[in-house]
Parts: C-alpha cells; sequence; structure tokens
C-alpha cells in the first residue's frame, strides 16, 4: 500500500493548491507530533484546513477535527508569523518531494517548506530564506536544518520534465541496472511510474537498457507527462475483500458519505493523479480534485490526530516513570519503585553478609594468597603482577591504584569455582571480611528509611484510593488545568436549539465587547425591557457541535461537544429567538427583582449603534436601537444548568430548561428563589468537583431548585451520554 506523495503527486498538489493564492490564514494547530494543520480562508470558498503530514502528504480538507486546547511551540511559532497572512503561492522545489508555500504577511514575506521524504520535516522561513523554525532539527550530509542558519533543499534531483531525448539516451547508455530500474532512480521517475512509462512503450521492465530504442521510451515519457499536467482530477483504486458486493459501487452509492468514504478508505491502495497501465483491472472511483481523493484516503485517520494523541500519552503515562495522570496511579508507580528497592537492598545485604562469611571460611586461602601478591608485587612490581595474573586462575584483576585484587574463593572441590572477592593487600584477612559485613551495616540501616518511606506511600495511597472512590461514587469531575478561558466564557454564555451560541455582556465593557466583536451578518441582538439589561448575540454561525473523538479523560454521564465555527443549521427560526430571548431575561436584573415574567425584544445588527442624535449621548455599555422591533412578552423567568465538555473541558453551560434536559445528563433547573448563589455554588461543587468560580459565573443570582439530576447529589449511577 502506498504511503507517502510521490513527487508527481506533489506536482498536481502544488498545482491545486496554488490556486488559493489570495487565500487568508486563520490560524495554526499541531494536533499530533507528525501533523501540521492551518485554517485557511480563500477568497471565492469556504473555509478548509491545509494539512501538512510530515513525510506522507499534502491536502486541504473540509473535515471537523478536534484541535488540543493548549497548543504546542511550533504551533504557536507559525501562529506569530502567519497569522492573518495572506498565501500567495505554492511550488514544488524542483522535481523534489518538497513543496514551498509563500505568503506575505505584516512583517515581510514567510516561507514555509514542507519536506515530503523520510521523516520529513516542515520549516518556517523569513524572507531572506533564514530558518525562523523548524518543526524538527536535522543534519545531513550535505546540509544543515537549525534555527538561524539559511534553509538549503535537498541536493537537486533530475527533472523528468526538462530531461532531453538525448540526455535520456546517455543514461540508458550509461546505466549498469536494468530499465525499469535505470527510469526509477537515474531519471528520477520512482518505481511506479517508471514500471508506467515501460507498459506505455511496451518494453519489459527488467530488460536491458541498451536494448531499448531511447526516442520510442522518450516518447512514452513525454505522453504519461502531458497526462498528468492536463489531468485535473484525482483516483482513489482499491481492492475489494472477501464477501464485498460484485456491484461495489451501487452499494458505495446507497451509503451516506461518512460511510461511504469509511467504506472506500478502508480497501484502497493508492491514490494517484491517472490511471496508469498496472491500474488496469483495479476498482476505483474518480475525484474531482486530488487533495480530495487524498481527503477520502486518509483525511479520517488524519483528522483523528489528537484522539491518538490522547491514546499515546495515556499508553506512556501508564509505563514506569513517565508521570501520573491521578495521584492514585503516582502513587502505585512509586509503591512499585519502592518494593523493587528494598527486594534489591535485601540481596545486596545478603550478598555482602555470604562474603564475609566465605573470607572467614576460607582464610588460610586468603591469607596464602595476599602473601603471594605482596611479596610478587615486593620483589617485581604492579605490572608485572599484573601481567603475570593472567595466566593465575585464582585472581581475576588487579587495580594498582588501590592495591587491591580480585580472587575466586574456592568451592567445596578446591576449585576456582566460588565467590569473586576484592581483597586489599594493606589489610588483613579479618579487616577484608569486615569490609563487607560493614557494608551490609550500612545497608541495613538503608533499608531501614526504605521500608518507613515505603509504609508512607502505603499509607498516602490507601488514602488516595479512598478518596478516588468517594469522588467517583459521587460523580465529581476532576479540575482540567488551563493555561486561559475559552473567549465565550469572559461573558454569560448558553446554548440554543441547533447549537446556536448565545453572548450576553456581564457589564458595561462586556455590552460593548458583545456588540462589536461578536454581532455580525445574520445574528440577532436581545435586549430585556429592563434598565442595565445585558446586550445579547445569538449568534447565526459560531456555535457547539458533538465531537466526533470522545476525549478519553472523560466521564461516560459528560457529553461531549466542540466549539465550531458554523453550525449545521445556520438559519435562526422562531424557536431559537424564543429560547434566547428567556436566556437574555435570565441574566437581567428580572431575575432578582421578584417577577416571574418578563419582556424581551429583538433586532437586527444594522439597528443597533453607538451613533446617538445631536445633542444626546450614549454611555458606555448603551447602544441606539432604532426601527421595529421584535416583542416577546409574558416569558416565564427561569434558567437550566448542565454539564458538557467544549473542547475537552468540563464546563457549565446554560439554556432553557428543555434545552438542557436534551442534551445533558447532569442537570439542575433554576427559577429566582432565596437561596444565595454562593451557597449553591459550594453545594455544585462537593457534587461535581467544578471550580466555585466557573459555577458562580453561570448562576443569575439567588435561586431554587425545581429539578436536578447530579448537580446538587450525587448521580445514582454513572449515567449514560445522552
Amino acid at each position: 500500500m502506498k504511503k507517502a506523495m510521490s513527487g508527481f503527486d506533489l506536482r498536481a498538489v502544488a498545482r491545486e493548491l496554488d490556486g488559493l493564492a489570495g487565500a487568508y490564514v486563520k490560524k495554526a494547530y499541531m494536533p499530533h507530533y507528525e501533523q501540521i494543520v492551518l485554517r485557511i480562508n480563500p477568497k471565492d470558498g469556504d473555509q478548509r484546513d491545509l494539512v501538512l503530514v510530515r513525510g506522507e502528504r499534502i491536502y486541504t480538507s473540509h473535515r471537523d477535527r478536534p484541535m488540543p486546547q493548549t497548543p504546542p511551540p511550533f504551533a504557536m511559532v507559525l501562529r506569530k508569523h502567519l497569522r492573518n497572512a495572506r498565501l500567495t503561492g505554492v511550488e514544488q522545489v524542483g522535481f523534489d518531494r518538497v513543496l514551498a508555500f509563500h505568503f506575505d504577511t505584516k512583517n515581510g514575506q514567510r516561507h514555509v517548506y514542507v519536506e515530503v521524504f523520510r521523516d520529513g520535516n516542515i520549516i518556517l522561513t523569513d524572507q531572506d530564506d533564514i530558518i525562523i523554525q523548524p518543526l524538527t532539527h536535522a543534519s545531513y550530509a550535505g546540509r544543515t536544518l537549525k534555527k538561524g542558519l539559511a534553509y538549503t533543499p535537498p541536493p537537486a534531483a533530475v527533472d523528468p520534465y526538462g530531461l532531453t531525448e538525448t540526455e535520456l539516451a546517455n543514461t540508458l547508455a550509461a546505466s549498469d541496472r536494468d530499465l525499469v530500474s535505470t527510469l526509477g532512480g537515474k531519471v528520477n521517475l520512482g518505481a511506479t511510474h517508471a514500471n508506467a512509462v515501460c507498459a506505455l512503450a511496451g518494453y519489459e521492465p527488467n530488460i536491458e537498457p541498451t536494448a531499448v530504442d531511447p526516442s520510442t521510451l522518450y516518447k512514452a515519457l513525454q505522453a504519461l507527462l502531458q497526462r498528468l499536467d492536463e489531468n485535473p482530477r484525482g483516483h482513489l483504486l482499491f481492492r475489494l475483500k472477501e464477501g464485498d458486493p460484485a456491484d461495489w459501487s451501487a452499494h458505495v452509492d446507497q451509503l451516506p458519505q461518512p460511510s461511504a468514504h469509511a467504506w472506500l478508505a478502508e480497501r484502497a491502495v493508492e491514490m494517484s493523479p491517472i490511471v496508469l497501465p498496472q491500474h488496469d483491472g483495479l476498482p476505483l472511483v474518480t475525484f474531482d480534485t486530488v487533495c480530495e481523493a487524498v481527503d477520502v484516503w486518509k483525511g479520517a485517520h488524519d483528522a483523528s490526530a489528537l484522539h491518538r494523541r490522547e491514546a499515546e500519552r495515556m499508553e506512556q503515562q501508564a509505563g514506569p516513570g513517565r508521570g501520573a495522570s491521578t495521584p492514585v496511579e503516582r502513587l502505585e508507580r512509586r509503591q512499585a519503585q519502592q518494593q523493587k528497592a528494598l527486594a534489591g537492598f535485601a540481596q545486596k545485604i545478603d550478598k555482602q553478609q555470604r562474603l564475609g562469611h566465605a573470607i572467614q571460611t576460607h582464610w588460610t586461602h586468603v591469607e596464602d594468597l595476599m602473601n603471594q601478591v605482596g611479596e610478587a608485587v615486593e620483589r617485581n612490581g604492579w605490572p608485572a603482577v599484573k601481567k603475570a595474573a593472567k595466566s593465575i586462575p585464582w585472581i581475576v584483576g588487579v587495580n594498582p591504584a588501590q592495591r587491591t585484587f580480585t580472587a575466586i574463593l574456592p568451592d567445596d572441590d578446591h576449585e576456582p569455582r566460588g565467590d569473586q572477592v576484592e581483597l586489599y593487600l594493606d589489610e588483613t584477612v579479618h579487616q577484608n571480611a569486615q569490609r563487607y559485613f560493614e557494608a551490609a551495616r550500612k545497608q541495613k540501616n538503608k533499608t531501614k528509611g526504605a521500608v518507613e518511606a515505603l509504609a508512607e506511600t502505603e499509607r498516602q495511597l490507601k488514602r488516595a484510593v479512598k478518596k478516588e472512590t468517594k469522588q467517583k461514587a459521587s460523580g465529581r469531575l476532576n479540575a482540567m488545568k488551563r493555561s486561559k478561558r475559552m473567549w465565550f466564557e469572559q461573558h454569560r454564555w448558553g446554548i440554543v436549539e441547533g447549537g446556536h451560541l448565545v453572548v450576553g455582556g456581564k457589564d458595561a465593557k462586556g455590552n460593548d465587547a458583545v456588540v462589536k466583536k461578536h454581532l455580525s451578518g445574520d445574528d440577532m441582538y436581545l435586549h430585556a425591557d429592563l434598565h442595565g439589561a445585558p446586550s445579547c448575540s445569538l449568534r447565526s454561525q459560531m456555535g457547539f457541535a458533538p465531537t466526533e473523538h470522545r476525549p478519553l479523560h472523560l466521564p461516560p454521564d459528560v457529553p461531549s461537544y466542540k466549539l465550531v465555527d458554523k453550525v449545521q443549521n445556520s438559519t435562526l427560526g422562531e424557536v431559537q429567538l424564543q429560547q434566547a430571548a428567556l436566556l437574555a431575561l435570565a441574566w437581567s436584573r428580572a431575575w432578582n427583582g421578584g417577577g416571574a415574567h418578563g419582556t424581551v425584544y429583538s433586532v437586527r445588527p444594522a439597528q443597533v449603534s453607538k451613533t446617538a442624535q445631536t445633542g444626546e449621548f450614549v454611555g458606555k455599555g448603551a447602544f441606539i436601537v432604532r426601527g421595529q422591533r421584535t416583542w416577546y412578552k409574558d416569558l416565564d423567568v427561569c434558567l437550566g444548568l448542565g454539564i458538557v465538555a467544549i473542547n475537552g473541558v468540563p464546563l457549565v453551560v446554560t439554556g432553557t430548561p428543555d434545552v438542557i434536559r436534551s442534551m445533558c445528563v447532569r442537570y439542575a433547573i433554576l427559577r429566582p428563589g432565596m437561596t444565595k448563589k454562593e451557597r449553591l455554588a459550594n453545594t455544585m461543587y462537593k457534587v461535581t468537583g467544578l471550580p466555585t468560580d466557573d459555577l458562580l459565573a453561570v448562576l443569575p443570582g439567588a435561586s431554587d431548585v425545581i429539578e436536578e439530576h447530579g448537580m446538587m447529589t450525587p448521580p445514582k449511577s454513572g449515567g449514560e451520554e445522552e
């Protein structure tokens, strides 16, 4: 099965991607060490991801793909230099498996070189091609990829497009390989396209190059290159499995698109810009572009990069010395290490004591050996003794610097097959034996401290297991450390039917931010008919969607969503407006005002302005609303809170009671009441484990809980995601 793109594939991809010139880079991601994703906005098209898989492939994709909450350093470097950069062109470097992406930024030109050979690499350079940062530092025979050095592409290979008939004939005449090897290696066609040229020319691949007509072979090569340049499509070739229907095409057409693509990807063996002679007999599907064919082939695998990275991280953490995901795991590893160390201490003590007793048992043999070595040293010196010791079976080695030698004690048959001991010439037999007994005593002292440390670890482990068991039984979630919060958490936020996001200002500054930054296009502005009520924006495009790959750390009763720039249905209907109006009312002073019902109005973004009439003044956080308004009267003041995970982070989301019941397993329905929100937050913290600051941010005020499941009392069972 083909793994990496060839030079011909990259030439076709470069031609397609060059057509995206003018697109702007929105953000850079690194979901896995092997992959970089640049999210781009073309001038005349939908937003898409430029997927760069080091050493394997380059293509564009429209798939939703989860991204890490905290970007790795290389992704941050790309964001710093390429945010809002304009793509000016894409080209293949010579005919190598290297693509160069050129960008125009406010700080000058930037270039990204993607190497699709060996382990691959991605290199960011400045306008002078000085390396700003490579994904991986590397050194080769003729070049070094390191920050601060000029980028040097790999040594130029033969470009088949620039090859003349005379040069081809000379190459064939000078070759000592067969025809297909000559075309694949010396003409730089690779095995796949070398076989194709042989087939088009009518020659067997393994014949001698001198036995072919260079003119015929050159015409076949040019015909192949012309087809590659003229065909804009991509072909996915695959092999049917046993049991697949004979009319597989009709079977695929009947499947929904995700299932059809998964069926094809499971059987795919190769992607090719053109159909080659050796592809005869293989079933294939043709796509409008090469990128689309690659996306069907490998897109699902690449979209799950973050999920694979999390799985790999958990496997690493399961091994010794790899860190700990929970206190129990950390203490269990420490316990295992201490137990192993104690077992080693016991073995050392036994060995030291045994050697000491062995010296005492064979003291006459040891004394004779020491006397003989001592006399030889005095008579001949250490160099001569060291040389002579090699032929003495009772001596293993000599250390002149320490004035010691290693001897073998006799076994029961008085042969040199017993224990090995190190003997000091300047000490007596008893003193040599005593050294081993002293070493055993010191080891015993160390063992005493290790036993106490192990006992302390076992006590801590017992407490941690008890605490974890209690936490799981209570339904508490593990707190997640975050470097920063998501942007909508700065405001009041909630969700309505269809996954649309609603945001409202917490204060005057927040009202200004909501209207200026998060109200545009087909969004709707909502405001409760009360003084000081927050300005709210119901987003038509941005919202939340269920994740395809559920994060491994989430419990089963917490549904998983991701923040998306475009929800599946971007049309705002009456249902969404009614639900958003209820949120706008609950976030206003109507909650603490004692009333049970209220009124809210909605207008288009164009009707909201900061421009006042002559002589009037619009204060901070206030706006002028002009034109006809849509009123929502006699709204019930109530609110639903539910636990969900957004981009892998457990959070409390607000919404109408019906919406929260439908999407959350653990939820609470609130009405204005007498219980202070600090007390409610503390109770919810004890049950859920979520930070009180996060809980206080979503509670509208003093409330009564009229219905709850797993928010105020521990859930009776783990629950299942709906």
